[in-house]
């Protein structure tokens, strides 16, 4: 069974930044189309960025100008790289499959980030 472990969150001022880390244990890392995904206490489970196996990425709402989605297919790694942070981006973020492609690893336990002053 594939896992997903994220790391990296924690609790940082508005304007500050994070980089948020996922290592997932499947073999076939780099012939997967890849996301970060975000919970909040208020909404359902939103898509916060993806990226293809190729490399191309996409960003939704928000997210556009501040984060930075990025992979690493030797080590395994999907990054976030997020900047500019506001209070609304509170939320446990998760990483897994791009949602194009219909299916998901199991759900990993995720990465709090609390922005708040």
């Amino acid at each position: 069974q594939v896992q997903a472990v994220e790391s990296g969150g924690g609790l940082v001022q508005p304007g500050g930044s994070l980089r948020l880390s996922c290592v997932v244990s499947e073999s076939l890392f780099s012939d997967y189309d890849l996301a970060w995904y975000r919970r909040t206490e208020k909404r359902q489970q939103e898509l916060v960025a993806d990226i293809t196996k190729s490399g191309a990425t996409d960003y939704v709402g928000s997210a556009k100008g501040r984060f930075t989605i990025s992979r690493d297919n030797a080590k395994n790694t999907l990054y976030l790289q997020m900047d500019s942070l506001k209070p609304e981006d509170t939320a446990i973020y998760y990483c897994n499959i791009a949602p194009m492609s219909g299916r998901f690893w199991s759900w990993g336990q995720g990465t709090q980030v609390t922005v708040s002053s």
